[in-house]
């Protein structure tokens, strides 16, 4: 998967949609130009929560575009997502690794510059960023990072970053311009009363910064043998 992949990447929440469902609102924001879709719906229980990922991956996979599964590596492996998401307080990346087929890719949310330096040792294919900004949708959230924290955690790794928290049209260049390679959408997208059209007025303004030409040979792995 090149890094553009990465690009406009929507992670879902169910709460903000209203009476939409969410394949309604990831339907409507692929149409818009989403590039990856995250599940994460941590109050769905289990059975729920796959229901969803299978509803999704379903959904996704004629266009090209991968699933990515918030912490529940079980629910990623019975629904053949392309790609696992972990925080700090999830399942540890290297446990993760083994338990995962090696095609399918790690992201791992980083919250300080140590976790930056660590990454270096462990196998992930790319760094959440999180937050940038205060953000209500996440309220047990880290100190934001702020556009130069991003610079900094440029500065210190050429894995492929992807910011999240408080990012909406207005902020979108700014942020790619300051190193993410992608951006990490909630609230833009799913409150959105148009998710097509909010998805496409961030394409119209990203369009302005170049896409990184770099790959993670993981990420080209995972997604052309699927």
């Amino acid at each position: 998967m090149p890094v553009h992949a990465l690009r406009l990447y929507l992670v879902t929440d169910q709460s903000i949609a209203g009476t939409r469902t969410l394949a309604d609102v990831v339907a409507a924001a692929v149409q818009g130009g989403v590039t990856c879709v995250q599940l994460r719906e941590k109050h769905l229980n289990t059975r729920d929560f796959l229901a969803q990922a299978v509803l999704l991956k379903q959904l996704l996979r004629p266009h090209g575009i991968p699933l990515v599964i918030n912490d529940r590596i079980d629910i990623a492996l019975a629904c053949g997502a392309e790609g696992v998401h972990l925080g700090q307080s999830d399942m540890p990346v290297v446990q993760a690794r083994q338990l995962l087929p090696p095609e399918v890719f790690i992201g791992w949310s980083v919250e300080t510059l140590a976790d930056v330096s660590l990454s270096a040792t462990l196998p992930v294919d790319y760094l959440g960023v999180s937050p940038i900004y205060a953000t209500p949708t996440k309220s047990d959230a880290a100190s934001p990072w702020g556009l130069e924290g991003l610079r900094q955690v440029r500065a210190a790794t050429a894995l492929p970053l992807v910011a999240i928290g408080g990012i909406h049209v207005g902020n979108a260049a700014e942020l790619l311009q300051a190193g993410a390679d992608g951006l990490a959408v909630v609230s833009a997208l799913c409150a959105a009363s148009d998710p097509r059209e909010a998805a496409a007025a961030f394409r119209t303004a990203m369009a302005t910064v170049p896409t990184r030409h770099a790959t993670r040979q993981a990420l080209t792995t995972a997604f052309n043998e699927d």
